[in-house]
């Protein structure tokens, strides 16, 4: 059983930029898709991104395109999302999820075994 946990979060003004941090433990993700999920208050799950166990591909939600960049070490068993040019709309809570039946991941949640707590974003206006 892989356990992940979120950090990272925080307040930041619009514009400005955060990095996420999902460390995982219990077992190594270097053969297992990645996935960045967020969900805001009132609103469903949305998918933000995801990476392949090699890191070779990346899919983004059309919402974060160009502004967010996922990544990961698999040495250190982490994954990264770095948050560029934030906006209000972003703001929520992030969850990291692991896929352990794929390579490369998808944008469907039903697809992810294991999530963390999340880490709150909140982008003021």
């Amino acid at each position: 059983q892989v356990q992940l946990v979120e950090s990272g979060g925080g307040l930041v003004q619009a514009g400005g930029s955060l990095r996420l941090s999902c460390a995982a433990s219990g077992r190594t993700i270097s053969w297992y898709a990645m996935g960045w999920f967020r969900q805001a208050p009132g609103k469903d799950r949305e998918f933000v991104a995801t990476i392949s166990a090699g890191s070779s591909t990346t899919l983004y939600g059309d919402t974060v395109k160009g502004r967010f960049t996922i990544s990961r070490d698999n040495a250190k068993n982490t994954v990264y999302l770095q948050m560029n040019s934030l906006k209000a709309e972003d703001t929520a809570v992030y969850y990291c999820a692991v896929d352990q039946d794929r390579l490369t991941g998808t944008s469907r949640d039903r697809n992810y075994d294991y999530w963390g707590q999340g880490t709150q974003v909140t982008v003021s206006s």
